[in-house]
């Protein structure tokens, strides 16, 4: 097994031979772009649905719009990751780019509700491609004790995308010489500067290639199999739980990921190593992430809606209602990774930022049918700063604990299951929801029948017009609703404080990607 690198000797920035500050500092700004195109594009559609639904038909399925991206984003993350530590990454950010790109310019031009979604689906995987890569290629140019200080760029722009979205889509729709096609033509240009920037600065980087089969068995199992479930989790609440199809689809998944561990065992060059989970610090990293990213959804999908439907706020409104959470989150990460770069410890910030989160929580379950707009802030300005504590420091002691050879596959596999997470929790969470709320209607409005509750929930503006006495128990319901998905977040908060806690301490490297890559360059055989 042979490695090679066809670029000049480089190793980390700061480093003799590494790249200098302007040049890691362009970069930064290509892959910071390439990680807000990801994020961006998995929210920016929300408000346009109805729109978008109105030209090319299809109501029933518009919900597949959002959850097509989102689909095959999280299915394909790992094999971006593990290819990229076969062929170089640059290459394969390329590959990305090409397949965003493409989605976008198919999403503009769609015809129909089928194009688009199927369009949406290729635009995942590139965004996932670009999601995982960014990560990946910083870990390339930084050692681990220099990147924590760049690590808050990359927290404020997933912030920012959060915030951003919804209202970049709902600007584009409400001017009308635009159009919502114009969501998906605006990628066109940002992804020419994001190639033109990473192509020019990445091709200082080693090309460590690796004579090896890809595992492709492998990966076709965990797209299957994860998608398989995915789409049980994304589909039961309307399908029913319990239905046929359901409970084929969500056995279908079960055996497929088995399956897929079992390959992983046995391949030769595996897409997610199962090696990996034996060292404490990535085992405990991964189920961190899925907890954590199950947790704070719950923030970031619910309250939007408890804010439009019980406090009478407006979409835009209830969406910079956010910004506080998003403004410590940010400010907490860059604290953190400054930290982290002084001192090169993590553990205290891993064990303190899922405290705070948990203090967060319980305190959003306060939040009843009288609470007015601002009640929500001091909880949420919480919930930002335990998660810009700890996510951040995380992710640089997963990329500590594995050597040069494992950084992509272990780095898109932190991104995968914190991504599968978010996905998981927004349905179980859903499925509170949802659960509460036809109970609950059903106690007050006994005499009222064919009341569509997704449909209520999904316009604010539907609830309002309700006689009276059906708003007011439509509100009520949903604040019910709400407060027992923030129940239900508590004990899952209170096990990501309790898995934090295991997590050792390890001294960070200071050596980055590139240097390691350079020490394992030999001949070719």
């Amino acid at each position: 097994m042979v490695a090679s690198a066809s670029s000049p000797g480089v190793t980390g920035a700061g480093e003799p031979g590494g790249l200098s500050h302007r040049q890691v500092m362009t970069v930064l700004a290509g892959l910071l772009l390439c990680v807000f195109l990801s994020a961006v594009d998995a929210t920016i559609v929300s408000t346009a649905l109805p729109t978008i639904a109105g030209e090319l038909g299809g109501l029933d399925h518009m919900s597949w719009i959002v959850t097509a991206y989102l689909l095959t984003s999280t299915a394909a993350t790992p094999l971006f990751g593990k290819v990229s530590d076969l062929v170089g990454r640059q290459r394969v950010l390329q590959v990305a780019l090409a397949v965003f790109f493409v989605g976008s310019i198919l999403c503009g031009a769609a015809q129909s509700i089928t194009q688009l979604v199927l369009a949406r689906g290729l635009q995942g995987i590139g965004g996932g491609g670009l999601q995982a890569l960014a990560f990946v290629i910083l870990g390339d140019l930084l050692s681990p004790r220099e990147r924590g200080r760049y690590m808050g760029y990359f927290t404020g722009t997933y912030a920012l995308s959060g915030l951003a979205g919804p209202l970049i889509g709902g600007f584009v729709v409400d001017a009308g010489s635009l159009g919502w096609r114009w969501i998906f033509y605006l990628n066109v240009p940002l992804i020419i500067v994001a190639a033109v920037v990473t192509v020019f600065v990445l091709r200082l980087l080693p090309v460590h290639r690796v004579r090896r089969r890809i595992d492709w068995e492998g990966s076709l199992l965990l797209v299957v199999g994860v998608s398989c479930l995915l789409l049980y989790a994304s589909l039961g609440d309307e399908q029913g739980w319990g239905s046929g199809s359901m409970l084929a689809l969500v056995a279908v998944g079960i055996v497929l990921c088995g399956t897929f561990i079992w390959q992983e065992t046995r391949a030769a060059e595996p897409i997610l190593p199962m090696r990996l989970f034996r060292d404490r610090v990535v085992a405990l990293g991964m189920a961190l992430a899925f907890f954590a990213g199950g947790t704070t959804m719950a923030a970031n999908v619910y309250l939007p809606l408890f804010l439009q439907t019980v406090a009478d706020a407006s979409a835009t409104r209830a969406g910079l209602l956010l910004a506080p959470m998003m403004l410590t989150l940010t400010a907490a990460s860059i604290l953190a990774g400054r930290h982290l770069t002084r001192t090169g410890r993590y553990r205290s910030m891993i064990r303190t930022g899922p405290i705070i989160l948990l203090i967060g929580t319980i305190g959003l379950t306060r939040l009843d049918v009288h609470a007015e707009v601002w009640h929500a802030t001091p909880w949420m300005l919480v919930l930002g700063c335990g998660m810009g504590m700890f996510m951040p420091p995380l992710s640089v002691a997963i990329q500590n604990a594995v050597g040069f050879s494992d950084l992509g596959v272990v780095t898109s596999a932190n991104t995968f299951f914190r991504t599968l997470g978010q996905t998981y929790g927004v349905a179980a969470m859903g499925a509170v929801l949802f659960a509460t709320l036809r109970s609950e209607i059903l106690d007050r409005l006994p005499n009222v029948a064919g009341l569509d509750v997704r449909r209520l929930v999904g316009s604010p503006k539907a609830i309002r017009a309700l006689p009276p006495d059906q708003r007011d128990a439509v509100i009520a319901a949903v604040a019910a609703g709400v407060h027992r998905v923030y129940l239900v977040a508590v004990p899952l908060a209170a096990l990501v404080a309790v898995l934090a806690w295991f997590v050792p301490e390890r001294a960070l490297r200071t050596t980055s990607g590139m240097a390691e890559a350079r020490a394992q360059v030999a001949p070719i055989d």
